[in-house]
């Protein structure tokens, strides 16, 4: 499973870097359109697919990218 992020969704609330298990997630120095600094995925290789980043995300920053 890749996930994709929206990162116009995203209010930089770091819910879903605090309770990642592998730190796979971090908060950038990028801003979306509303100002916020966005998630992205700093140690892809580090990610299981556990899913804690789609439960924990208030925004539904978080879906699953298509596989080609």
């Amino acid at each position: 499973m890749k996930i994709k992020i929206l990162e116009e969704r995203c209010k930089g609330c770091g819910l879903c870097v605090e309770f990642c298990p592998k730190k796979v997630l971090s908060l950038s120095g990028k801003r979306n359109l509303q100002g916020y600094k966005v998630v992205y995925i700093a140690n892809a290789e580090k990610c299981n697919a556990c899913g804690i980043c789609f439960l924990m995300c208030p925004e539904v920053v978080f879906v699953e990218e298509d596989s080609p």
